[in-house]
């Protein structure tokens, strides 16, 4: 199986998955190969969602044969029929062999990317073509090239989008569609006195709706690219229709969105000109925990169990994919929660991934509240301070913000139950994107030491949990 040039393998067969060659885990996609086929698989786990991958990067995903030598490819030139936006997850291949072409899915996003019709409602979308590839080397090259040939048709196929061989007046060709362009600056004065270039911004264009309501929408279509590093942005092969445009800039929180409503016709090469995108900050960074970029891989990923590998993964960029981490934290902190001192402690080492439960025993799990400690040589009483918690993802979980009380009945902030993504149990890195923004008296702060208490107070289940993106705590507007 190959979905990338890091993730490719041999896998085991599907009866390897049944007892008693396989042993199923935590939830029926995860088995623990215990006698497979292939030896050279025992003792590894088998979990489809181990092979998830964002739109952006599934574009081609297949198999290989060695003997004879073939390979059978699924190539998907063009997200705009995919759901949830860029950096929305879907599965690709898993033992079978089975390839799968996702076009609406609620895996790391839950019922929000779920469509929902009311009686009567007109509803229309073309879905695909999605291209099938099969290639082969009959004269005894080496078999892996198949992936790289793979690869290339997979540009050719990129290149020749949108196809013109589809009868369906519903597929518009390229004359009946259309083309934007502009560039995208960010303004901080916090940071900087000039605007900023949106260098890797995602700019995008999906039905129109609320700030950031692309990550949620599945009815439409959505066209995205990424900013060069002077900030300008072109997407073109439009459908036309209407449209809002939307972006977020990594290094900076929040989401961006147009206006002004874009109405695409046939033939328009619209340019928009500069766009200024001003990220919320009301003071002057205090201080920081992670960089905000939608992801928790930033911080610290355990090594799993060595009962519990898929050997893909060791030593890999994506070491979070495999199963079980959840579990580790216990292990980490065995006599009580996190402790995160500001100027002392390494997000990178010292933060870990996820705030999960803590296993207590075979079936029961217990709450976890994790600890910010900062110093404030002064304090303004009559002051409001701002703390910003953008959240990567969210499975059936809440937090509660205290300030420097632990004991306080009703937190001084909470979000209420959120999110559905399964993020932990699917090993995945973020999910849907939350920002929240929460005003801080300067009476609820002291002089010297303080201490933040982020708690997650659902614990019914071992993947009830969050996992952050970025912290930070500003100072008074002004200071």
């Amino acid at each position: 199986m190959a979905l990338a040039d890091d993730r490719k393998r041999i896998m085991p067969m599907p009866e390897d998955r049944v007892s008693p060659r396989g042993q199923q885990l935590a939830y029926p996609e995860a088995v623990l190969l215990v006698d497979p086929i292939n030896p050279d698989l025992r003792g590894e786990v088998d979990d489809k969602y181990q092979y998830s991958c964002e739109n952006q990067y599934n574009n081609v995903h297949g198999w290989i044969s060695f003997d004879p030598p073939i390979g059978f490819w699924q190539i998907t030139p063009s997200d705009e029929f995919r759901t949830g936006g860029p950096v929305k997850q879907n599965l690709t291949s898993h033992v079978g062999p089975t390839m799968l072409a996702m076009f609406l899915s609620g895996h790391y996003a839950g019922d929000d990317l779920t469509p929902k019709f009311m009686t009567g409602e007109y509803w229309k979308k073309v879905h695909g073509p999605v291209f099938m590839y099969l290639n082969s080397s009959w004269d005894g090259s080496n078999p892996t090239l198949l992936w790289k040939d793979a690869k290339v048709q997979m540009m050719i196929e990129k290149e020749s989008w949108p196809y013109y061989f589809a009868l369906s007046d519903d597929f518009q060709k390229t004359e009946q569609r259309g083309r934007i362009s502009g560039r995208l600056l960010v303004r901080d004065r916090y940071l900087h006195d000039a605007d900023l270039y949106g260098t890797s911004a995602y700019v995008g264009l999906a039905l129109p709706g609320d700030v950031g309501s692309w990550q949620r929408e599945c009815k439409g279509y959505q066209f995205w690219c990424r900013a060069h590093d002077g900030g300008s942005f072109s997407i073109r092969n439009i459908v036309a229709g209407d449209y809002n445009l939307y972006a977020w800039v990594p290094g900076f929180i929040g989401d961006y969105k147009l206006d002004a409503k874009l109405t695409i016709s046939s033939g328009d090469d619209i340019y928009l000109g500069d766009l200024v995108y001003e990220p919320p900050r009301d003071g002057p960074t205090m201080w920081e925990i992670g960089i905000p970029d939608r992801s928790a891989s930033e911080f610290y990923v355990p090594d799993p169990n060595p009962n519990y590998v898929n050997r893909l993964y060791i030593n890999h960029p994506d070491r979070f994919r495999q199963y079980g981490l959840w579990e580790r934290y216990a292990e980490l902190y065995p006599d009580g929660d996190l402790v995160y001192t500001i100027g002392q402690s390494d997000y990178t080492t010292d933060w870990f991934f996820a705030q999960v439960n803590r296993r207590t025993d075979q079936s029961t799990y217990q709450p976890t509240t994790w600890q910010i400690k900062f110093n404030l040589d002064s304090v303004s009483p009559n002051s409001t301070y701002k703390f910003r918690v953008a959240l990567a993802s969210s499975a059936n979980a809440e937090l509660q913000v205290r300030f420097n009380n632990q004991d306080r009945t009703a937190p001084h902030f909470t979000t209420g139950l959120i999110g559905k993504d399964n993020t932990i149990a699917r090993h995945g890195i973020h999910a849907l994107y939350w920002l929240f923004n929460i005003d801080v008296s300067g009476a609820w702060l002291v002089q010297g030491m303080n201490t933040i208490y982020l708690k997650q107070p659902r614990n019914q289940s071992p993947f009830q949990g969050l996992m952050y993106d970025y912290l930070r705590m500003e100072g008074p507007s002004g200071s």
